[in-house]
């Protein structure tokens, strides 16, 4: 989790220094190309002013929900945040492994899925033995889950 902190701080710092620094200098310059009603590049700069607020707002919202996620009351017997699962494929009688992360560490191909997608949401506070239906792109699948290791866990 770490991690994701230390990448969203990195984007917010980057965007406040456009915000402060570049975009104000842009605007001055565009400004000085006379009149603002057909000035293409005052335009410009000013939607990039609102888009790149907005995405400020948006990250430190985010970085303050991940700031305000207590470990202690994640699940120690249920899959959550930070668990591995192994899942047996009922339809297609193979394993696959996965780790539930935040949406910002997504990587599916390598199976870190996050838990706001369809498979992260089924897994969400089902155990080791329970069945899962998931409804995905290419249709619904069946999985049982044949192992489970916690973020408490793997943290030992």
């Amino acid at each position: 989790m770490e991690a994701v902190r230390k990448k969203i701080q990195t984007e917010l710092a980057e965007l406040e220094n456009e915000l402060r620094f570049k975009l104000p200098k842009e605007i001055q310059k565009a400004r000085e190309f006379g009149d603002l009603k057909e000035n293409a590049e005052y335009k410009a700069a000013l939607e990039r002013q609102k888009i790149v607020m907005a995405r400020v707002v948006q990250l430190s919202q985010r970085l303050s929900e991940l700031e305000s996620i207590d470990m202690s009351k994640i699940p120690t017997d249920r899959a959550a945040y930070g668990s591995e699962v192994v899942l047996y494929d009922l339809d297609r009688d193979e394993k696959v492994k996965y780790k539930l992360v935040t949406s910002e560490e997504s990587d599916p191909e390598n199976g870190m899925i996050s838990t706001v997608s369809p498979i992260g949401q089924a897994l969400m506070g089902k155990e080791e033995g329970d069945e899962i239906k998931v409804k995905t792109p290419t249709g619904w699948r069946n999985f049982e889950i044949t192992r489970l290791k916690t973020i408490h866990e793997l943290q030992d």
